[in-house]
């Protein structure tokens, strides 16, 4: 994140520095003799990759702007939707954006805080159960506290049987389906992101400033606002901007709870308007959003670097906390953890254990088998493709594979709904091209193979999730000194050989674990599957959704359990990893 870095990281980070420039001087050599070699095979494939992932989103601002280009109804769609519900949409997805953002911000902040900062009952614990909602989706969570608080739940039977009120005229209770009730559930849900990176950037500050703070008379409020809040801003940046845009791509929770916002609008303007173009100029608006947020990211924190200057890098020691502040801390710190994690786990345990014949629903396990397919082949092929673009800018030395390696990073920006647009709608082009010309040729019908098999799934799982894979990758080969793949060269090992010999053994690792983080994401993701699913070919996130649309939640229980048992693995590997 910038802040924090002690002397021994930025040596190591120079050493590392020195060993590239190295390597860089020596493909640089060469670089008049390549500039007359065609583009070698890593060269195409970096290409390949990045065309693939870009392809959906430049699709999307093609289907929006060539009919208002060639004329036609399509300027009376845009204008239509401007004139009616577009400003309803956009109004409504900026409160719902900024809403989650400061309530995640105010919640991950503080409990990250806490945690960094001081000792208190149960703390070994609380960090790490901190980070479960992460197994819960948002779309589980709306259907828990839905079922938990509406007028037939326990809450309001418990407030009539107490009070003696008959009906709902006897008293008030806040509407449960509204955007209020989102924000809530969301921010209960991504509140993880903030926290996380938080945590992390408090961990990473010297103790020197807070030391010199404490002698100087500052209280622990003044010491959070005026040393740590500043350090920690880049880190709250990041995972605000995260929140923010996983916001924007939810369906399932403001669908549920009827808040029309612009992912929303897509799929009213596609597929009941249907209107292509419409909801590709929506799709468009929402795209606008995520640049802009990204680019309010950078620039929030262009100047927000901090480092330590002195080699005795001591970390800020934890003040204990006793008595009232103790459990006063342990009760903050709780509460995050019950909205995100026990109160839709609980709701959704209970009616799980009381329909045990849904357990055995062929239906389930069709979900379950399709869920696992597609996630498990867009996992393996997402990495393989990163393992691919990585090592091949490694090793190519050429220009255009090192400017394409950050444009892979796009699709994780964009929402589900938007890469559903993007994608089916070429792909059903070229499915009617290919099948017309295999029956014209042959006399055979084919059928459609593209959109009418899970293909548009897993290569919009892939194009989605791939700057997970490529981070995780780059990461791990960025760690292997280049002295052992140089010598393996030289002892005449291939340059496929030294993937499998050197770089094979010591970033396993870290593949597997963006293996399992892409697979995880893949069997959560809802907007995209809705979009792109084969007639027929459910999901566990798209049977829970429709059934809990159907207000059949007992049903829609064991495919939820089981996605949060998929998620809680994830967890468990993400603390692993952070301890």
């Amino acid at each position: 994140m910038g802040q924090g870095r002690n002397i021994a990281h930025r040596l190591d980070s120079k050493t590392r520095f020195g060993q590239q420039t190295g390597m860089d001087a020596l493909s640089s050599s060469s670089s008049g003799r390549d500039r007359l070699r065609w583009p070698d095979l890593w060269s195409l494939g970096a290409a390949g990759i990045a065309l693939v992932v870009v392809a959906p989103i430049l699709a999307v601002v093609w289907i929006a702007l060539a009919p208002l280009v060639g004329g036609g109804d399509a300027p009376s769609v845009w204008g239509h939707l401007w004139a009616t519900t577009l400003p309803r949409y956009l109004r409504t997805t900026l409160i719902l954006m900024f809403g989650v953002g400061a309530l995640t911000a105010t919640v991950g902040t503080g409990a990250a805080w806490l945690v960094a900062r001081y000792r208190f009952p149960g703390v070994r614990w609380i960090e790490w159960a901190l980070l479960m909602p992460l197994a819960v989706p948002a779309y589980v969570g709306a259907y828990a506290l839905v079922d938990f608080l509406e007028y037939a739940g326990p809450v309001q039977g418990m407030l009539r049987d107490l009070m003696g009120w008959q009906s709902a005229r006897d008293y008030w209770f806040p509407e449960i389906r509204s955007l209020g009730a989102a924000i809530l559930v969301l921010s209960a849900a991504l509140y993880p992101y903030v926290y996380l990176l938080t945590r992390a950037a408090l961990r990473e500050q010297s103790g020197g400033g807070e030391e010199v703070a404490m002698s100087l008379g500052v209280g622990p409020f003044a010491r959070f606002r005026r040393v740590g809040l500043p350090l920690a801003r880049p880190a709250i940046a990041a995972g605000v901007a995260i929140v923010m845009m996983e916001s924007i791509n939810d369906f399932g929770t403001v669908d549920y709870f009827a808040v029309q916002t612009l992912t929303t609008g897509i799929f009213t303007t596609w597929l009941e308007s249907n209107s292509a173009a419409g909801a590709a100029q929506i799709a468009c608006v929402v795209l606008a959003l995520v640049v802009a947020l990204v680019l309010l990211e950078k620039f929030s924190r262009r100047r927000s670097q901090f480092y330590t200057l002195s080699s005795r890098h001591r970390p800020v020691a934890q003040r204990h906390l006793r008595g009232p502040s103790g459990i006063a801390a342990m009760v903050l710190c709780l509460i995050p953890i019950l909205f995100g994690f026990v109160l839709p786990a609980g709701v959704i345990a209970s009616h799980a254990l009381g329909r045990v014949g849904e357990w055995v629903d062929p239906a389930l396990l069709l979900a379950l088998w399709h869920t696992v397919f597609v996630g498990g082949l867009a996992a393996v092929g997402t990495v393989s493709a990163a393992v691919f673009l990585v090592y091949g800018v490694r090793l190519s030395g050429r220009m255009l594979p090192r400017r394409l390696m950050p444009i892979t990073t796009i699709g994780y920006a964009a929402p589900g709904a938007v890469l559903g647009v993007g994608i089916l709608i070429p792909l059903a082009r070229m499915d009617h091209w290919i099948a017309d010309g295999v029956e014209s040729l042959s006399g055979v019908d084919i059928g459609l193979i593209l959109t009418g098999s899970s293909f548009a799934l897993v290569l919009a799982y892939g194009v989605r999730f791939f700057a997970i894979a490529q981070g995780a990758a780059d990461g791990a080969f960025g760690r292997v000194s280049p002295s052992l793949p140089m010598a393996a060269r030289s002892l005449g090992r291939t340059r496929g050989g030294v993937l499998r010999a050197i770089y094979a053994p010591l970033v396993r690792g870290s593949l597997a674990s963006a293996l399992l983080l892409v697979f995880v994401d893949c069997v959560k993701e809802l907007p995209a599957t809705l979009l792109l699913r084969p007639f027929n070919y459910d999901t566990l996130a798209t049977r829970v959704h429709d059934q809990a649309s159907l207000e059949q939640l007992g049903a829609a229980a064991p495919g939820a359990i089981l996605i949060m048992l998929v998620g809680l693995i994830a967890v468990g590997f993400l603390a692993r990893a952070n301890r």
